[in-house]
């Protein structure tokens, strides 16, 4: 029955939350700042606030699959339900396959499976950030640490690869990031100023497929 639920995850992980939150507020979210839809370029975009409430809901993405999965009493599955949702946020069928990073995603799943290790990685991400100003590079060292922190907690070698797996999810949408790191040419985490002309909401159709993939995020 479970693994029944693998379409219904993929499709909760491709629930829009950056782009329905930027445009109640009338702001095309693939269109300003690093044009990404998750919860660091709303924060840049519009402002710490909202960057959370994307980030909560994004996360509550991740957070139940993972529930389900525990309240069936199937640990193995759950991995594939998280996975499933995690794919669903990054490559969205009802976006052109072009969506977000997947963080916060990974992150929401943690909550439920392994709190201690979502509060020690937080931590480190808020301090990256904050020490660095690039909420990218915070990103890439925490999906780096995430099978550590998982393997440190005591769980068992499959769920240290699960997690390695979603790391590698994680990463590979973050390739473009590193390259802009490695260039020096990274965007900030800090708010922006004034929103551009192109902020203004177009609709999920505005630019093409290619066009939207091809922009920093």
């Amino acid at each position: 029955m479970i693994w029944g639920l693998l379409p219904v995850a993929y499709l909760l992980g491709t629930f829009p939350s950056a782009v329905m939150v930027a445009r109640s507020k009338g702001i095309d979210i693939t269109a300003v700042g690093s044009r990404n839809p998750g919860a660091s370029n709303v924060a840049r975009t519009m402002g710490t606030p909202w960057g959370i409430l994307v980030f909560v809901l994004d996360g509550l993405k991740g957070a139940i699959p993972a529930g389900v999965g525990l309240a069936l009493d199937e640990p193995k599955a759950t991995y594939a339900l998280v996975a499933a949702a995690v794919v669903g946020h990054m490559y969205p069928v009802t976006r052109r396959f072009v969506g977000g990073k997947g963080v916060a995603t990974v992150g929401g799943a943690l909550v439920v499976l392994h709190p201690l290790v979502f509060i020690a990685l937080t931590a480190i991400w808020v301090a990256i950030r904050k020490g660095t100003g690039k909420a990218s590079l915070g990103s890439l060292v925490i999906a780096v640490g995430l099978p550590i922190g998982v393997a440190l907690d005591g769980s068992p070698a499959w769920e240290v690869a699960a997690t390695v797996g979603l790391a590698a999810l994680v990463l590979l949408r973050h390739l473009d990031n590193i390259k802009r790191l490695v260039r020096g040419s990274e965007l900030s985490a800090s708010r922006q100023g004034s929103h551009p002309s192109a902020a203004t909401t177009h609709g999920p159709a505005s630019g093409t497929a290619h066009d939207r993939a091809s922009k920093p995020h």
